[in-house]
């Protein structure tokens, strides 16, 4: 029986301003459909900003990552300075505007973004181990710049392909539920919500990059 342990970053709670709520959930699901755990993270920093998911609008307050992302790991959750790549078999970042404005500058610099210390730290020192690393929707963005020389897909959206080339990285253009697998860095990736997309399409997404994570580790 695999018993293999996750690491899942999250970036906020709600798609506009964090994290992807259903790519963040049916990640968690298909970890332990896969007899294997998760430990969930996020920086212990202030959201870029807070959207109203009705109006679309920004609204006059201020979040915390940490405390956002709290929400959808039921309270069970700890800051990502806290993580350690010698706890983890495995490292996965759902999607979500929240890594595009909380983990990274990715949203309003583009190629140029700055990315999040922490969460490149983590990044970084799983590729040292030799451990892999699941990226979903947006989130492979961040990976690029990280990384650099990386094979990876954020669907089929021409600008966003275009940026993470510039970053150096090869991109694939993909469709629902497919994954590109880097075999150098052991990083997994898929569109999910970058595509025009269903909860079960999502579903089908988190569930075959963890099996591609797993393969991996197997």
């Amino acid at each position: 029986m695999r018993n293999y342990k996750f690491a899942v970053v999250l970036s906020g709670s709600g798609v506009f301003d964090g994290a992807e709520i259903h790519e963040a959930t049916m990640t968690m699901y298909a970890i332990m459909k896969h007899n294997s755990q998760y430990q969930i993270f996020a920086p212990d920093i202030n959201q870029h900003h807070v959207i109203n998911h009705i109006t679309g609008e920004e609204m006059p307050e201020t979040r915390n990552v940490l405390i956002e992302s709290a929400r959808i790991a039921r309270g069970k959750i700890k800051p990502l300075s806290e993580f350690n790549a010698n706890d983890f078999d495995a490292i996965i970042f759902p999607g979500g505007f929240g890594v595009a404005k909380n983990l990274s500058t990715f949203a309003f610099d583009g190629i140029n973004c700055k990315v999040n210390n922490e969460v490149e730290n983590a990044i970084k020192s799983m590729v040292k181990q030799s451990k892999p690393i699941g990226a979903l929707c947006i989130s492979p963005v961040v990976v690029a710049k990280v990384l650099g020389d990386v094979e990876l897909t954020i669907g089929q959206d021409k600008d966003t392909a275009s940026a993470v080339q510039q970053m150096g990285a090869t991109h694939k253009n993909t469709n629902h539920g497919e994954v590109v697998v880097d075999t150098k860095y052991k990083v997994a990736t898929t569109p999910c919500y970058m595509l025009d997309a269903t909860i079960v399409d999502i579903a089908n997404g988190a569930n075959n990059v963890v099996e591609a994570i797993i393969d991996m580790l197997d």
